[in-house]
């Protein structure tokens, strides 16, 4: 019998199309070679006990019976945050699978918190993953997508199925939501000679508040907002034709104006927007925020010989910068006994 699971999902840069993905618009995102486990093992009672280690860089412990907490040792509200999503995979993969049984949890990660690295979505499809497998369920990828996108869903009130998608499936992928179906999700080739520097500072806000605050932003200028959304999809549109070509010059362009339209949403800062035009300025082709922003994380797409330029640029103004392989393997599960 297994007593017990891990499962590693990996976390993911959005090239294009975050925020306007949410509201139906596409976008290509790729899963890079930082990744999140979640170890999941047998008890003896109907406990769930979670216990985070370096998420962010803390080591809680939460016990759950039902919906009550009944005891924790808690360090940061970005942990208690993590924990949301764990709860809600647990709940609704239960409910999917017919069968609830106690577990011990714990979460390691490569990844920075809330820096727009899907770290969500990676720590609800690992939980998913490895729970459904530690009860004897396969569950097939559409299945655990599907799921994680729920639980992001439930947490943060809004989604895309985007995230969620790119760490289950892994790879580099083209996604467009559809009305009351399931994406369209096409497999995108990278051009192998397409290098990414990721620039991180610490962000001030949730993804739930910015997916908020576009939110509310559209619905006092709608017109204007839904005009952004479209441009914003017909740039990843031709981002991927620029893709097709291994036109990586074209790309940094559409990179570029791709980061001034998400600044007019509001969701850029004056650190991101530093680190962007640092990047640019040693030698990036292109630069953007990636992810929700408020903070977090930024991309660059750099010619091999200015790799070192550009990480040094960006941790000049002070942020932390490192290179990233990206179009790496998805979701992956094993016993551990």
């Amino acid at each position: 019998m297994i007593r017990g699971v891990v499962a590693t999902a990996p976390g993911k840069v959005t090239l294009f199309g975050e925020h306007a993905v949410v509201y139906g618009e596409p976008a290509i995102v790729t899963a890079i070679n930082k990744r999140l486990e979640v170890e999941v093992t047998e008890r003896k009672d109907d406990l769930l006990k979670i216990r985070i280690v370096n998420l962010p860089l803390t080591d809680i412990t939460i016990i759950f019976r039902d919906k009550r907490r009944i005891g924790a040792e808690l360090s940061s509200e970005k942990a208690e945050k993590a924990v949301a999503y764990i709860k809600k995979a647990i709940e609704l993969t239960s409910r999917h699978i017919g069968e609830y049984r106690g577990v011990n949890i714990t979460v390691r990660s490569d990844m920075p918190v809330s820096a727009g690295l899907g770290t969500s979505a990676a720590v609800s499809v690992a939980t998913i993953t490895a729970y459904s497998t530690l009860l004897g369920k396969k569950l097939s990828l559409e299945e655990i997508a599907r799921l994680g996108y729920l639980t992001e869903l439930g947490v943060q009130g809004a989604a895309s199925p985007m995230d969620t998608s790119i760490t289950t499936y892994g790879g580099s992928l083209y996604i467009k939501p559809t009305e009351g179906g399931a994406p369209i999700i096409r497999k995108v080739e990278l051009p192998p000679n397409m290098k990414v520097v990721i620039g991180y500072v610490p962000r001030t806000s949730t993804t739930k508040e910015l997916v908020a605050e576009v939110k509310e932003l559209k619905s006092t200028f709608p017109v204007l907002i839904e005009n952004i959304m479209k441009t914003i999809g017909e740039l990843t549109e031709r981002a991927l034709d620029a893709l097709k070509r291994e036109d990586l010059k074209s790309l940094g362009k559409l990179m570029d104006i791709n980061h001034g339209l998400l600044s007019s949403l509001g969701v850029s800062t004056r650190e991101l927007d530093i680190m962007v035009y640092a990047a640019r300025e040693a030698g990036a082709l292109g630069a953007k925020l990636t992810g929700a922003g408020g903070g977090g994380c930024i991309i660059a797409i750099v010619p091999r010989d200015k790799l070192e330029n550009v990480i040094s640029a960006i941790e000049v103004v002070g942020g932390r910068g490192f290179a990233a392989e990206v179009n790496c393997p998805g979701v992956k599960a094993s016993p551990t006994i």
